[in-house]
């Protein structure tokens, strides 16, 4: 996920500012629209089709005639114009990720009955490069995984995440400009409907992931006759007071029916990071290298902010459970650290969270 360090800020500084009370903020600009203007896109292992633009939007819906800024989007058409229908909006998840690369990433794994229906969209939401962005400019400690998606200190304690939400917040405010007030997910659903208009399309369909279920759903609200067809995948808790303690309750009873499975893999005769003989030892294994390791974490060379501690390695099994070709890379964290060593850097985050 490009610019994390960007938008993990964003999700400390605005998760209480992405619900918002519905406005009927008008955001289309169907008409007089500039034709876009469409060129290659930045980047390796692109799909050569894929071709990338900016739509402007305004800074302020409040105050449309005001500063404006740039939203990246992407595309790859329709594969076959006569079954056309329209236009899929690939809304990514986070708070704080980009589908700007999915029309060639996951988008090419959609069956080819709706490859051929839609051109794919995907799109940098406001405050992340290559959209216009923001940066708080926070402290280097500050940049690592386990402060920004926080875990209780290994006695309970909660001091250092509030300390550490404070600065966040306060370095947020002072360096973060205008912009970064008027980052919300209603915010994102206009920007989206300023996308459709652009696009010259009358409606557009959507598929949201994760967190992007909140953005399809509050389009699907502003917006109801623009909106064709919607999937909502990985969907969140529809309240959006309890978004956030819902979603980290999922991953709590995420995590214990998966690992019954990883603990299966992980034991398997064989496997070149087999970490155990048998599934049941797995878990005790586990939890005693956490334990350790929040007594003894081990630091990552260079100027990496993270260190491997207890917490770094639950949030890596977090991450390495949304799919399990990821368990090879947190096994191989596991039995790194059981040398008292560490691999070249963190395991990365998933890319819908």
């Amino acid at each position: 996920m490009k610019q994390m360090t960007k938008s993990l800020a964003l999700i400390a500084a605005a998760s209480g500012a992405v619900f918002g009370v519905l406005t009927p903020l008008s955001a289309s600009a169907d008409s007089g629209a500039p034709a876009l203007k469409w060129t290659k896109c930045e980047g390796g292992g692109l799909d050569p089709r894929q071709r990338c633009t900016t739509v402007s939007v305004p800074m302020d819906y409040a105050d449309p005639d005001g500063p404006t800024i740039e939203i990246a989007v992407s595309r790859i058409r329709s594969e076959n114009p006569h079954a056309r229908r329209g236009a899929l909006l690939l809304i990514p998840g986070g708070p704080g990720g980009d589908s700007l690369n999915d029309p060639s990433g996951k988008g090419q794994k959609l069956p080819e009955k709706v490859r051929d229906a839609y051109d794919l969209i995907g799109f940098a939401p406001r405050g992340m490069a290559p959209s216009t962005t923001v940066d708080c400019g926070l402290e280097h400690r500050d940049l690592a995984r386990t402060t920004l998606l926080p875990w209780p200190s290994p006695d309970g304690s909660v001091d250092a995440t509030m300390a550490a939400g404070k600065r966040i917040s306060e370095a947020c405010e002072r360096n973060g400009g205008e912009l970064i007030r008027h980052i919300s997910t209603l915010n994102e659903a206009r920007d989206l409907d300023r996308v459709r208009a652009a696009l010259g399309e009358r409606k557009v369909s959507a598929w949201g992931v994760s967190y992007g279920t909140y953005v399809a759903d509050a389009y699907l609200q502003l917006f109801p006759r623009r909106l064709d067809r919607v999937v909502l995948d990985s969907n969140d808790n529809a309240d959006p007071v309890l978004g956030e303690r819902a979603w980290l309750n999922a991953f709590e009873q995420g995590a214990e029916d998966n690992f019954p499975e990883f603990a299966a893999w992980a034991s398997t005769p064989g496997n070149p990071h087999r970490l155990a003989d048998t599934a049941a030892e797995v878990r005790p294994f586990f939890l005693r290298l956490a334990a350790r390791l929040d007594r003894e974490p081990i630091p990552w060379p260079g100027a990496n902010p993270e260190e491997l501690n207890g917490n770094v390695l639950r949030q890596s099994m977090l991450d390495s459970f949304y799919d399990p070709d990821d368990y090879p890379a947190l096994a191989e964290l596991v039995l790194a650290a059981k040398k008292g060593t560490v691999p070249p850097a963190p395991a990365g985050p998933p890319e819908a969270v």
